[in-house]
């Protein structure tokens, strides 16, 4: 049966993501992969050890802070060297994703504290995998700065047009995104993972990349979810992490399928490689985005968490927070 271009390219797709499905077990070794020019990626697998150090404020009032507990999934296996939480704390998990958090009831004696959280880390390469039992409905729903109305529905509907199965038109929403933003952190409102404020001044970090693709997908009944944590160094062996990282994984063929567009975006040779997969050196801390736990924060559910949520007497505080990490067997 003869197949027209479109048919053959969503077939070609398709077998690309299923034949990069990564195999149940953690490998032994690890690929450090440069595309000519731009930052290295590590397939395979990847070990390290993760400290997460947060020093908290001055302690003037009522005071409470949710930190995520990273722990192990299909893709990382994670051990807890130590948790290092020097005043009283509690464990709970989001209603919805089922993360783990810390929460601390922060006290005056508690100022100038430092909680340090630290992990041995087994993380292997992420391709697309099978969904299982997962409420796809629940990944259709609009969140507070990821609404579904009609503005994403149009553009959506606009950039899939002629496109034939779902893995066709999300790759479509994936190039759409990467020539329509721009990385840039300059200015205020970036940085919130709001897909209005990304589809409008049309910049941002990794969290209003993703918000865009999440908020394009949904519109036109792909299901696609959020996750965030950090992306550990290929370059190098030690040292800090600047910041936290996130991505997207949407729903194709009774498979999760990851991107990371933002990556793609500074690194064009790398493109076709983050449609579909996550590299090794990534630590997931949380998934999901508005998450609801109790105590809950006095401002309601919460954005995501990757640094920790501090609420001081009805005010959300930035604490200082670091990332370090220390590869293992390098």
């Amino acid at each position: 049966m003869e197949q027209s271009a479109g048919e053959l390219t969503s077939r070609r797709m398709r077998l690309t993501i299923r034949f990069a499905v990564a195999p149940a077990l953690f490998l032994a070794g690890a690929l450090t992969v440069h595309a000519a020019g731009d930052p290295a990626i590590i397939k395979g697998a990847d070990q390290f050890e993760f400290v997460y150090r947060v020093k908290l404020p001055e302690i003037t009032g009522a005071a409470r802070v949710w930190i995520p507990l990273a722990k192990t999934d299909s893709f990382q296996n994670v051990t807890v060297e130590e948790l290092n939480i020097p005043m009283k704390w509690d464990k709970v998990h989001d209603r919805d994703y089922g993360n783990d958090i810390c929460v601390v009831n922060a006290q005056p004696q508690d100022s100038g504290k430092t909680i340090e959280l630290r992990y041995k880390v087994v993380r292997k390469e992420k391709a697309a995998y099978a969904a299982g039992n997962a409420d796809a409905a629940r990944y259709l729903r609009p969140e507070k700065l990821v609404p579904v109305n009609e503005t994403f529905k149009t553009l959506a509907e606009k950039t899939v047009a002629g496109k034939n199965d779902d893995l066709e038109r999300a790759k479509a929403l994936y190039d759409h995104v990467i020539s329509r933003m721009r990385y840039d952190k300059s200015g205020t409102g970036w940085g919130r993972g709001d897909a209005v404020y990304a589809c409008d001044v049309r910049t941002g970090n990794c969290s209003d990349f993703h918000a865009y693709f999440i908020a394009l997908s949904r519109s036109i009944n792909i299901p696609a979810r959020f996750a965030i944590g950090a992306t550990i160094p290929a370059d190098k062996n030690e040292g800090k992490i600047e910041g936290y990282h996130c991505w997207a994984e949407f729903l194709a063929d009774g498979q999760w399928v990851p991107v990371d567009i933002s990556e793609a975006w500074k690194n064009p040779k790398l493109a076709d490689y983050y449609f579909g997969h996550n590299p090794a050196n990534r630590f997931e801390l949380t998934k999901g985005r508005d998450l609801v736990v109790d105590p809950e924060p006095e401002s309601g559910p919460i954005n995501f968490l990757a640094y920790p949520f501090l609420e001081m007497n009805g005010e959300v505080i930035k604490p200082e927070t670091t990332f370090e990490f220390r590869r293992i067997g390098a």
